[in-house]
């Protein structure tokens, strides 16, 4: 399993980024899919994610009613759109897939929000 995320950047307050991760290498339709951020000096945070088979998804408080998790109709690709960011979302962002008891990881892309 490959995952590679692309779409960070440098945004301003209120601005919008949208953050993409293609998953290749698995079949299983049992799969959560999301994304995880880190912040310097700051724990990694699960920030949102959608189960494959029902389309269930899950979002952090601190991001509610601004970022957006989604896939794409193939289901493997998944999407984290951002709106009205704050200075505090600054972090890398990280996708991340469970999968058949397993666990992977992208290197990450960087977001900053400058205010």
């Amino acid at each position: 399993v490959q995952l590679v995320e692309t779409g960070g950047g440098l945004v301003q307050a209120g601005g919008s980024l949208r953050l993409s991760c293609p998953a290749s290498g698995f079949t299983s339709e049992n799969y959560a899919i999301g994304w995880l951020r880190q912040a310097p000096g700051k724990e990694r945070e699960g920030v949102s994610c959608i189960t494959g088979k029902y389309g269930s998804t899950y979002y952090a408080e601190s991001v509610k009613g601004r970022f957006t998790v989604s896939t794409n109709n193939a289901k493997n690709t998944v999407y984290l759109q951002m709106d009205s960011l704050k200075p505090d979302d600054t972090a890398v962002y990280h996708c991340n897939l469970q999968v058949v008891g397993m666990n992977y990881w992208g290197k990450g892309t960087p977001v900053t929000v400058s205010s």
